[in-house]
Formats: C-alpha cells, sequence, structure tokens
C-alpha cells in the first residue's frame, strides 16, 4: 500500500495539471475568438466611416463648384450682379511714369512683350 500512494498523488497532480492547463487552452482560444469577432466589427465599421468620408467629401467638392454657390447666392440669399452704378472705385487710378513710357517703346520691351 505504501508504494501506490506516491502513484496516486502523482496520478493526481498530473489529471489536476492536463485539466488546469485545458481549461487555460479554452480560456484563450475563447478570448482569442472574442478578439476576432470585434476586429471583423471595427473593420467594418471603419469602411463604413470611409465610405461616408468619400460620400461627405463629393458632397463637399460639389458644394464647392461656381454653379453651386452662384445659384445659393441667387436663390437663398438674393443676390444678383451689382449695376454699374453700384460699383464704386477702390481708390485712384493708376497713372503711368514717363519712364514707364520710354521702356514701353523700347525695342527690348517691344521684343518681351507677346
Amino acid at each position: 500500500m505504501n508504494r501506490s500512494r506516491p502513484f496516486l498523488v502523482l496520478w493526481t497532480l498530473a489529471v489536476i495539471a492536463s485539466t488546469s492547463a485545458f481549461v487555460l487552452y479554452l480560456g484563450l482560444r475563447v478570448r482569442s475568438v472574442e478578439l476576432g469577432y470585434e476586429l471583423g466589427r471595427a473593420h467594418a465599421r471603419v469602411a463604413r466611416l470611409r465610405e461616408v468620408k468619400r460620400v461627405l467629401e463629393l458632397e463637399l467638392a460639389s458644394h464647392k463648384t461656381a454653379e453651386r454657390v452662384d445659384l445659393v447666392a441667387r436663390s437663398l440669399l438674393g443676390m444678383s450682379e451689382p449695376t454699374p452704378e453700384r460699383i464704386l472705385s477702390g481708390g485712384i487710378a493708376p497713372t503711368v511714369k514717363p519712364e514707364d513710357e520710354q521702356l514701353e517703346g523700347s525695342p527690348a520691351a517691344e521684343e518681351s512683350t507677346p
């Protein structure tokens, strides 16, 4: 009977160790599967957000076109092109200096002008 006792203790320890290792493996496997599903959901969310971003960029580009700005200005804001009497001068007209006139008549200036 003395000899069977160490075998029983070692057998019990081996069974407990095997069971513990199996439970640990199952726990890690379940966590790995959970993380895989979470990663899949994150990838799907990123794909949806990229699509939303693309749509919003297209919408923004359409709002920046000259036709769209003109349409909004005329319809929503009631704007129209100014009449000539509503246009004000921004200052005095620039004058041509005598040196500039001489340069305009020179052959070098004529060659450079298209």
